[in-house]
């Protein structure tokens, strides 16, 4: 089970470590090593929140997810994107970007770090708007009741989540956005305007994928009230059986994405410290995310989140530290060392509860394998 699952990681880990010293040497093999393991412990918490969603997708999906969806990961995100960022920032032809960063290093690090405001803003107020949704919604299992019960009151305004990432925006905007070392200079307005643009994109895409989620529900609700709940899933593809396909899936999909990319911001732009070298960065952060990858699939298949309750909680309060600590970065620099830890430490005590709850139900927890048939494609 373990090789199946993350023996693509450990080939990649290989290729990767070898490829890396034979181009840089092993200062080289070094920095790559180190940026995989930046990468792994900055985005743990995205691997439980990609398991609660791909969970939901049937087989198709889950495997688009895993090669299409890494390839966007690695290339899109660790590679093209920190260029896309100077080419947009820095109002430069892609190719005047591509050799920027390949020919003058220093000057492309300056580029991507001046963009640093807009990338926060968006990142975190998109990451805001997942833990705020969670938060708000009334859920049979409270890992810290005498926060979840009163904020899940509260969530009976739908509205409430939008408006409360609208006011943390503007106070955002009106103090470390003033006067921000990046770049320098008042960045309120373009923190204002990338904020309100993660926020239209957490709307649109999330709105859209909730929309075909729940009517994919309702058809299968009237299918049980007609007497054909048995014969649906097999028919048609959908349901809680097999997974959401069609397009209920693609705008999944399209979520997912997303908030791979929003986890990526903090990684990316970290890995600066380390190197500007953009194929040195890319190696290492792509090798990362081939083990959120592997981890992602593992969490499905072994039915973990359901096993253990609360580890979505954990997850979703990672996001919401995560979502401040970025917004905080557009002043002050947090290490990533604190920002991997917060997300461990979260993820830690919320697998403790469950491990605790389980025993004190007599549920030992090690009931998964009935579990992992709708990811037994991937």
């Amino acid at each position: 089970m373990l090789l199946k699952t993350f023996g693509w990681s450990f080939a990649v880990t290989a290729l990767g470590l070898a490829l890396a010293g034979v181009l840089w040497g092993w200062q080289g093999l070094a920095i790559v090593g180190i940026l995989s393991v930046l990468e792994i412990s900055v985005s743990f918490d995205n691997a439980v929140i990609n398991a609660g969603i791909l969970r939901k997708m049937n087989a198709f999906w889950q495997k688009i997810f895993l090669t299409l969806g890494i390839l966007i990961a690695v290339f899109g995100m660790r590679l093209v994107f920190p260029v896309v960022i100077v080419a947009i920032t820095a109002k430069l032809g892609p190719i005047e970007a591509v050799n920027l960063a390949i020919n003058d290093k220093a000057q492309y690090q300056e580029l991507v770090t001046s963009a640093h405001p807009a990338i926060a803003a968006f990142g975190g107020i998109f990451l805001l708007m997942i833990f705020l949704d969670f938060i708000f919604e009334d859920r049979d299992y409270k890992w810290l009741a005498w926060i979840e019960k009163p904020m899940a009151k509260m969530g009976k305004l739908d509205t409430l989540s939008v408006i409360i990432a609208l006011v943390v925006l503007l106070v955002t905007a009106m103090t470390v956005a003033t006067s921000v070392p990046h770049g320098g200079g008042d960045k309120s307005a373009t923190v204002l305007l990338s904020g309100v643009a993660g926020l239209i994109t957490y709307l649109v895409v999330g709105g859209i994928s909730g929309y075909f989620e729940d009517k994919l529900e309702d058809e299968d609700e009237d299918d049980g009230e007609a007497g054909d709940t048995a014969a649906a899933p097999a028919t048609q593809g959908t349901g809680a059986a097999v997974g959401l396909a069609g397009k209920a899936a693609f705008f999944m999909f399209l979520y997912l994405e997303v908030i791979d990319a929003s986890f990526s911001f903090d990684g990316v732009i970290g890995a600066f410290a380390i190197t500007n070298d953009i194929f040195m960065m890319a190696l290492g952060l792509g090798i990362g995310a081939m083990y959120i990858r592997s981890l992602t699939v593992f969490l499905v298949r072994k039915g973990t989140l359901e096993d253990y309750v609360y580890l979505e909680h954990g997850a979703h309060y990672a996001i919401g530290a995560l979502a401040i600590i970025l917004l905080i970065t557009i002043k002050y620099e947090i290490s990533e060392v604190v920002t991997g830890l917060v997300g461990v430490v979260l993820i830690g005590l919320s697998f403790a509860s469950s491990v605790i709850r389980n025993r004190r139900e007599g549920r030992p927890g090690d009931t998964s394998g009935d579990k992992a048939e709708v990811a037994s494609g991937v």
